[in-house]
């Protein structure tokens, strides 16, 4: 079979991940906002005759150096073997999304364009005329819905059609003013030798000279440090100067300004010539909608109340499945321990292993109900609306509204939440937005919330109380962004144009394929991390043993454990939070993963009732719940403050080394444990000693 290369390419919000997971097979992540391919993936798919390599890229705006989504989508375009590029484009928002298209054009790598969407602008009634686009554009232009996967064969047919010169298209290359193309022509005489050698091997490739030349006299500084450092290309640094003081003073303005200009005129002339749109006094549903959603007045109550419905129905309906598999793990254990004979062996697998892992997965079914919500709000285009509505509140804090976003998908998780602040074109917004996203409650933390409010507050009040947490979660961040761009970052925030998808439905099944492998990771967490962790919290409270050698009962005899002297350690500093050493324990263990609290306080607890003496081993299958609640000693206080504590204090570790990743140093990792450990103290201490002072849930 002969191989083929295709670069799949768009704009963020074209559609270009669903189309990527089509061709491949691939189950990657939906969503319907800037930021959601944060890097790029390769899938393959053998397709005719030919082996393709597809590789999707992040979805970008333009082909400057700004983010690092568009660095990585330069340096795949420039420095690999690239046949095709597959172009996806919003048929609804074609003139924004052809300047892109236009850019991919200057690289002289085939293009084949994919209107996706095309349902809704035909619903929108956009006549688009599309054998005149390919005409206009030079290239093969096809009109795709990749929700319902049509059209999306056809982008392969027509890239193998291309690759093999058997379709064929006049060139349409883009030409600026007349000044401009004389200074293009003489920056390109003088590139350096082996630009031009390099120039000759690659295929598909003569077009390269042209395009160094233009970004050098948009003064892009990637091209114009590897001009410097790789081919000591002095002579042509001058004549850059030259060229761009030349051009500054006969159009009067920045020749960067003027050649995006050029750029965008070219896509909307094709735009106006192939295009009918609908009259202007029509007003489409999306708009009406806005008219509502994004009201100034109306816009926060609204997000607020949706926040807080979706928190309600995750709790809810949650309830029921959850106290089914707490029964259910429960009887299992009850079975277990009067199968096995008394011992350590049955104490590892009833306490251990079935009451640390069973007590995580017993929380699957809320997990699952919070994620299908978010995924469905992001499907329909809401969560795009929930970042403008928080972009005027982002403005007074230094940030835009763009930086809501990665938060937002904070609630899933924080690492591909810090992944997606590559979107961000400044590096002080980047980073601050990265400080505060382990503020965002994550859906490791839900099992903790779900547990404390399942125990300690009626069923009408916990699902205001998870949400209460949630939304403290974002008002931190708020602040501490606001902290960070006065001390640490200083300067103004810089302007941005928030894209607003149109509304649409969901695809179920990419919703459900969603879902679904949030439920296989979550038990593949259970059955790995969970589990080693389990074991190893079993241990650390199991040894050394004090048996024979004292008369310790089974409560003194797990403070004298390794675990219950570590808890001591800690519980001087955790004691005016109204913390005990057993939290201190679990606080620990839960710097792997958050989960890992409950597994730990699970274990905790059926190892107490395990070993109280006098207690039939049907109490072994007391429900979760039920055992904190009368073991613990807690009050509503104490609970409401852990679950606080647990939000704000260290993310896990996989975060931190997410944060060394994205930033390439240590110091923000440490930064971010040091000051959230502190913050979490603080607020802790603030709200547990002003509940003792107002003697709420005391």
């Amino acid at each position: 079979m002969e191989k083929m290369t295709i670069a799949l390419a768009g704009n963020p919000n074209s559609g270009k991940t669903t189309i990527f997971n089509y061709l491949t097979g691939a189950r990657q992540h939906v969503g319907n906002y800037p930021g959601v391919t944060v890097e790029k993936r390769e899938g393959h798919r053998s397709y005719q005759n030919y082996d393709f390599k597809i590789i999707d890229l992040p979805g970008i705006y333009s082909l400057t150096s700004n983010s690092p989504d568009e660095v990585v989508t330069r340096q795949v375009l420039l420095e690999e073997k690239i046949d095709v590029i597959i172009d996806i484009a919003d048929a609804t928002n074609l003139e924004r999304h052809l300047g892109l298209t236009v850019q991919l054009k200057e690289l002289g790598i085939p293009i084949v364009l994919g209107l996706n969407m095309m349902d809704l602008a035909e619903e929108a009634n956009f006549k688009i005329d599309v054998d005149l686009l390919a005409t206009l554009l030079g290239h093969p232009v096809l009109p795709v819905i990749g929700t319902k996967s049509k059209g999306v064969e056809e982008l392969l047919q027509a890239a193998i059609h291309l690759f093999e010169g058997r379709d064929r298209y006049q060139e349409r290359p883009i030409r600026y003013q007349k000044e401009v193309e004389a200074e293009i022509e003489i920056l390109r005489n003088l590139m350096p030798e082996k630009i031009k050698g390099d120039e000759n091997s690659v295929r598909y490739r003569p077009a390269i000279g042209r395009w160094l030349a233009v970004k050098l006299l948009e003064n892009d500084p990637d091209v114009l440090a590897r001009m410097k450092k790789k081919y000591h290309a002095d002579d042509l640094l001058i004549q850059v100067e030259k060229s761009r003081r030349s051009l500054e003073e006969h159009f009067g303005e920045d020749p960067e300004l003027f050649l995006v200009d050029s750029r965008y005129a070219f896509a909307r002339g094709a735009v106006r010539e192939s295009v009918l749109f609908p009259g202007d006094d029509r007003e489409s549903m999306t708009e009406k909608i806005d008219q509502v959603l994004l009201n100034r007045f109306l816009g926060l109550p609204i997000f607020l109340m949706i926040m807080w419905l979706l928190f309600q129905i995750t709790f809810t309906l949650g309830e029921l499945p959850m106290g089914w598999l707490d029964m259910g793990i429960s009887k299992f254990a009850e079975l277990v321990h009067g199968i096995l004979p008394d011992g350590l062996f049955r104490s590892l697998i009833v306490d251990g292993i079935i009451g640390g892992v069973g007590g995580v997965i017993i929380f699957l079914p809320n997990i699952l109900l919070l994620f299908l919500g978010i995924t469905f709000l992001e499907g329909t285009g809401y969560m795009s609306r929930a970042a403008f509505i928080m972009d005027k509140l982002m403005h007074r804090m230094g940030l835009h509204g763009k930086s809501f976003i990665p938060m937002i998908l904070g609630f899933g998780c924080s690492i591909p939440a810090i992944m997606a602040t590559r979107t961000l074109e400044n590096p002080r917004d980047r980073l601050v937005t990265i400080l505060v996203i382990p503020l965002m409650s994550c859906g490791a933390r839900l099992p903790v919330y779900t547990l404390l409010a399942a125990a300690f507050f009626s069923p009408n009040m916990a699902g205001n109380v998870i949400f209460s947490i949630y939304l403290i979660g974002i008002l931190l961040a708020v602040l501490m962004a606001k902290l960070f761009r006065t001390w640490l970052f200083p300067g103004p925030a810089e302007p941005f144009v928030m894209e607003l998808p149109v509304y649409r439905m969901p695809v179920w099944r990419s919703v459900l394929t969603q879902v679904w492998e949030r439920a296989v990771l979550y038990l593949k967490k259970a059955g790995t991390v969970i589990l080693a962790a389990s074991i190893l919290m079993w241990a650390l409270f199991t040894f050394p043993q004090t048996n024979g050698a004292s008369n310790f009962d089974a409560a003194q005899a797990m403070e004298q454990s390794f675990a219950g002297r570590i808890g001591h350690l800690v519980e001087p500093v955790l004691e005016p939070l109204g913390f005990d050493w057993k939290i201190g324990v679990a606080l620990i263990s839960g710097v792997a993963a958050k989960e890992i609290v409950v597994s730990t306080m699970s274990t905790l607890y059926s190892m107490e009732i395990d070993e109280e003496a006098g207690l039939s081993s049907g109490e072994v299958s007391l429900g979760f719940a039920d055992r904190v609640r009368t073991q613990s000693g807690f009050t509503p206080l104490i609970a409401y403050v852990l679950m606080l504590f647990i939000l704000i204090y260290i993310p896990c570790l996989s975060t931190v080394a997410v944060i060394y990743r994205e930033t390439n140093s240590w110091k923000w990792p440490l930064f971010v444990i040091g000051y959230t450990l502190a913050l979490a103290w603080f607020v802790s201490f603030l709200v547990y000693r002003g509940g003792l002072l107002l003697g709420i849930g005391v």
